[in-house]
C-alpha cells in the first residue's frame, strides 16, 4: 500500500472504523535528545498524544527503545500504551505493568559486558554508554567517524567471544551498538500486542524512523496496515517497507495535529 501524497494518507486513515497508531519516540514524535538519559518532557507533544487518545475510534501505542520508566515521564498520558525497552516492558493502559523476560535471567550477563565497555571508551570524548537494565547500548553519534568505527569493531568484538544467540540479539546502527535480549523487538512487540488486545474492524498505522522500526512494518502490513517512516540521514539508501514518508519529527506532529 502506498501513498502520494499526505491527503491519501489521511483519507485512508479517517475512513477506518478504528485506528491503531503505533508510533516511536525519539526522532519519530521528538527530536532526538543530546544524552539518551536525557528527559525533557514536550508539552506539545503531552497535549497532543491527549487529544489523540480522547478519540472514541483511536487507539495509541508508543514504541520506544528508551527504558520504561523513562517514556513514563516523557509521556504521562492516561488511556495510551507504553512499550519501553523495544517492548520488554509495557505499560497497559489500565496501568498494569508487564515485564516479558524475567530481569534477573538478563542482567547478569549484561554486568560481565558493561566493565569491559567501559574499558573501550574510557578516557574519550563523545561516546556515551547507556545502561537501561535490560539492554547496554553504546552510542557515538558526535564522534569521528574513523574512531567511532573503530571503537564499536572493538565492542562487537567483545561480544563475539561469548556465546550469546540463543538468549541475546546485537542491534546496530548508525554509530552505535547494543546487546539486548532476542525478545527486544518491536516487531515482536507489536504482534504481542495485537495478540493480548486485538481491535475489531482496526486499520493500523505505524510511524517511525529507523531499521528498529523497520522491523515491525511485515507485522502491519500482514494486518493490511500502512507504515510511515520519518527520514533520517543515516538511513538513506536502505531498503524500506514504508508506505509513504516525512521529512521531520515536526512533519510528524503536524500530520498527527490534522488528523485530530
Amino acid at each position: 500500500m502506498k501513498f502520494n501524497s499526505k491527503a491519501e494518507l489521511t483519507k485512508w486513515a479517517l475512513e477506518s472504523t478504528n485506528l491503531w497508531l503505533f508510533l516511536d519516540y525519539d526522532g519519530t514524535l521528538a527530536d532526538f535528545a543530546s544524552t539518551p538519559d536525557r528527559i525533557e518532557p514536550n508539552p506539545m507533544i503531552i497535549g497532543l498524544l491527549k487529544q489523540l487518545s480522547a478519540k472514541a475510534k483511536m487507539r495509541v501505542t508508543v514504541l520506544s527503545g528508551r527504558r520504561l520508566e523513562h517514556i513514563r515521564h516523557l509521556l504521562p498520558v492516561e488511556g495510551i500504551m507504553l512499550a519501553g525497552t523495544y517492548g520488554i516492558e509495557l505499560l497497559a493502559p489500565t496501568g498494569e505493568i508487564i515485564h516479558r523476560l524475567e530481569y534477573d535471567e538478563i542482567r547478569p550477563v549484561l554486568e560481565t559486558i558493561k566493565p569491559e565497555w567501559e574499558s573501550i571508551i574510557d578516557g574519550r570524548k563523545d561516546f556515551y554508554l547507556e545502561d537501561k537494565g535490560w539492554t547496554l547500548a553504546l552510542h557515538a553519534r558526535y564522534a569521528a567517524d574513523a574512531e567511532a568505527e573503530q571503537v564499536i569493531a572493538g565492542a562487537r568484538s567483545a561480544l563475539n567471544e561469548r556465546s550469546l544467540a540463543r538468549s541475546f540479539r546485537v542491534l546496530e546502527g548508525h554509530k552505535f551498538l547494543e546487546i539486548a535480549p532476542l525478545l527486544a523487538s518491536k516487531r515482536e512487540a507489536v504482534s504481542y500486542l495485537l495478540a493480548l488486545y486485538p481491535l475489531s474492524n482496526a486499520r493500523l498505522l505505524y510511524i517511525g524512523d529507523d531499521d528498529k522500526d523497520e522491523e515491525a512494518l511485515p507485522v502491519i502490513h500482514d494486518h493490511q496496515g500502512a507504515a510511515v517512516k520519518v527520514y533520517q540521514s543515516s538511513q538513506a539508501g536502505r531498503p524500506t517497507q514504508a508506505d509513504f514518508f516525512f521529512r521531520s519529527p515536526s512533519e510528524t506532529r503536524q500530520w498527527l495535529e490534522r488528523l485530530i
